[in-house]
């Protein structure tokens, strides 16, 4: 039996709805999560400042023994995902595949709309991804940069969210796409607000969603053992945040109390 832990982590808060998935989908397995909450947003950053803190990131979760990391943020598997999975020795993946995976199989019209950060849409791997599946698909991104600020805020229902969606959105309804990837753990959050413009017979891909359930084909589960201990699960950061439980709970949609540490990722930079 293999109970060693998944880890999971994300430039902030977002990837928790990927671990309220593997909670779901994966309900023995043992995870440790690490927020980067010091160094938010990734997607404004350089490539080579996303590798390095993607790096950092992998070290610190390593010292767990982890069977699995996910990387449970857009910006980090597109820009970082294809430099870091062979320079370390445990298995690593990202979550631009399994979305784009599952937008392939998805769309009848063969247009498909990807947004994310700046950092997600200007490294072109959605529609690299897309386009090795299936090269006729039309792919349309539009990077949507106050989604992550306005969700960390707790802004998921407001007017401003909604004004602003709009305009994102307007260029991939204009376009046509009868399905939309929301190419960062935090868009899940406000799932609502974009199903409310773009209406109920566009498909929006969850990242979370998707990835916990290719992490789930990737781990046997007659690797974990039922009956032994609980699943144990333990919350990092690198910095703390103003009313942290209160919104980390807003994403895994269930109530974090204790297992929460703040550690200096700089420890783990080289």
């Amino acid at each position: 039996m293999d109970n060693r832990c998944v880890g999971v982590f994300d430039s902030g808060l977002g990837g928790l709805t990927c671990v309220k998935e593997i909670m779901k989908l994966l309900p023995y397995e043992s995870i440790v999560y690490f927020g980067d909450t010091g160094r938010v947003p990734y997607g404004t950053r350089s490539a080579e400042t996303i590798i390095k803190y993607t790096e950092s990131d992998i070290r610190f979760l390593k010292q767990f023994d982890p069977k699995l990391i996910i990387i449970a943020c857009g910006t980090a598997s597109s820009t970082a995902l294809e430099y870091v999975k062979d320079r370390f020795d445990v298995n690593i993946m990202g979550v631009v595949a399994p979305s784009a995976a599952a937008a392939s199989s998805l769309t009848e019209n063969g247009k498909i709309g990807v947004i994310g950060t700046n950092g997600s849409i200007n490294s072109g791997k959605y529609e690299q991804y897309l386009k090795s599946l299936n090269k006729d698909l039309q792919v349309y991104s539009k990077a949507c940069p106050m989604f992550v600020p306005l969700v960390e805020n707790g802004y998921l229902d407001s007017k401003v969210t909604y004004m602003i969606a709009q305009e994102y959105l307007a260029p991939l309804m204009d376009a046509g796409v009868d399905t939309i990837i929301l190419g960062c753990t935090h868009y899940p959050l406000i799932k609502k607000v974009i199903s409310d413009i773009v209406g109920q017979h566009v498909a929006l891909i969850d990242p979370g969603k998707e990835t916990a359930l290719y992490a789930r084909s990737t781990i046997d589960a007659h690797e974990v053992d039922p009956a032994g201990k609980e699943p144990e699960y333990k919350f990092y950061i690198s910095d703390f945040v103003d009313n942290f439980s209160h919104t980390a709970s807003m994403f895994l949609q269930k109530e974090i109390s204790g297992n929460i540490e703040k550690i200096n990722i700089e420890n783990y930079m080289v």
